[in-house]
């Protein structure tokens, strides 16, 4: 097979492309940009281009297909090109389906949660010797690549609802047809994609039809919104299994949870997690894993990059990281570090960082969220405004949104700097949350200094 990439500078273009070179395929790619460590990664598997830029003679007739990024706009010249010469042209999640067609597909799709929910099956099958392809939003520990595909007859992937590529405006999980599905939960976002709730809504109704018949669907049944979605698109050819927080305990600071009469502590923790896992179970249970051989895994998972990562830790301070940006996953964080450390204080810091959050219009969505820590704050970046072309966001308007009583509210990087340096971090459980980087915030030296590792 001879495949070329177009933007394969991509977090999972490039990944990609790796896995398909890895299985002996002849791989080309380019980008007009190429970042770390994409670039990296493509350079040691000697698929780095050349040099920067659209080159539309690399298109050949003897491809045999072209895969085209979100990066690439409707004009590209290479895309051009390849429908010059009919080549066939795929988005990833179309291509990675291509790849899967004979094999049995696991789809985890939802507003939240789809990541660690991914993960947590592909630590199990993995601890069990189980051979399986994925695909995955996060760098996973023990995991080199977000990608893998070769030929086993399993493929766990994490379907998200954006659109799968510049020609192709469906969402991505549209293209993935599971034998077995999880719903996580359904929260709005992405309002620059899906304008009105009913618009996002309709695209999990559809998702629900594409499963294949005498598949499952396993959901969330704690979701209101989501179990009256489920009722209302019944089918009777796929087979629905409900869950919610698995039986658990917690003992200073550490959560033991109970599956068929097995019991086991875990690494991780909070309500969302016990959620997660329950799908990941049900999951499991359905690719032929016992309860005893999947608490035993289980008990080892640390978690994604950013979902609840431990940044360091003391005596008197804990420091954790989140990716959450959606009202859904903020609030769930922090309950799960609330509950989980009911003695400390907790020190919430959130960073508006998405188009949606940085929306004026969408800031009442996070009305609340943040009233369960002790001290709160909330950061934006006017460079992020001025990058996404959005309009000045005031800082009073911010408050007003969120409501939390006290909550302080930044858009410059060196105030909120002084704020942290004037904390009190002693008996503190400090939860950073954000999809970005606090303006360029030097995470590592402040988690050294107030945890003194």
């Amino acid at each position: 097979m001879k495949i070329h990439f177009i933007s394969i500078g991509g977090s999972v273009m490039h990944q990609l492309a790796i896995a398909l070179k890895r299985k002996g395929y002849q791989i080309t790619g380019t980008d007009d940009e190429i970042f770390e460590p994409a670039a990296s990664n493509l350079r040691r598997e000697g698929l780095l281009p050349e040099s920067v830029g659209w080159q539309p003679e690399r298109l050949t007739a003897d491809l045999d297909a072209v895969i085209l990024g979100m990066h690439a706009k409707a004009d590209n010249p290479e895309l051009q090109r390849a429908r010059d010469l009919n080549i066939p042209i795929y988005s990833f999640p179309e291509y990675i389906f291509k790849e899967s067609v004979t094999k049995k597909r696991v789809v985890v799709g939802g507003s939240h949660g789809k990541t660690t929910t991914t993960a947590m099956i592909m630590h199990v099958l993995r601890a069990q010797g189980q051979a399986f392809d994925y695909l995955v939003g996060a760098r996973l520990e023990g995991f080199d690549q977000s990608v893998n595909i070769t030929d086993a007859p399993v493929i766990v992937c994490e379907g998200d609802e954006y659109p799968a590529s510049t020609l192709e405006r469906r969402p991505k999980f549209h293209f993935l047809f599971p034998h077995i599905a999880i719903l996580t939960g359904i929260a709005w976002d992405h309002i620059n994609v899906f304008p009105t709730f009913d618009n996002y809504l309709e695209q999990f109704a559809i998702f629900i039809g594409k499963i294949e018949p005498g598949g499952v669907l396993i959901y969330n049944e704690t979701d209101p919104v989501l179990a009256g979605l489920v009722n209302a698109n019944r089918r009777d050819d796929i087979s629905y299994l409900p869950y919610g927080i698995l039986s658990n305990q917690i003992n200073e600071g550490r959560t033991t949870i109970t599956i068929d009469g097995v019991e086991g502590a875990l690494n991780v923790f909070g309500a969302h997690n016990l959620l997660n896992m329950h799908a990941a179970w049900l999951v499991c249970r359905e690719l032929g894993i016992d309860a005893a051989d999947f608490v035993k895994a289980i008990g080892s998972f640390t978690g994604a990059a950013k979902r609840l990562e431990l940044l360091g830790s003391s005596k008197r301070t804990i420091v954790y990281r989140d990716f959450a940006h959606a009202p859904s996953k903020l609030r769930a964080t922090i309950d799960a570090v609330r509950t989980q450390f009911p003695g400390k204080r907790l020190i919430a810091v959130f960073e508006l960082h998405t188009f949606s959050s940085l929306n004026e219009s969408f800031l009442t969505e996070y009305r609340g969220v943040m009233d369960a820590a002790d001290d709160a704050a909330v950061f934006y970046s006017r460079h992020a405004l001025e990058l996404k072309r959005m309009p000045h966001l005031p800082k009073d308007t911010v408050a007003a949104g969120f409501g939390t009583s006290g909550l302080q509210v930044f858009n410059d990087r060196e105030d909120l700097e002084r704020w942290l340096d004037s904390r009190d971090y002693d008996n503190s459980v400090v939860l950073l949350m954000s999809s970005g980087t606090y303006d360029g915030l030097a995470l590592e030296p402040f988690v050294e200094r107030i945890t003194g590792n």
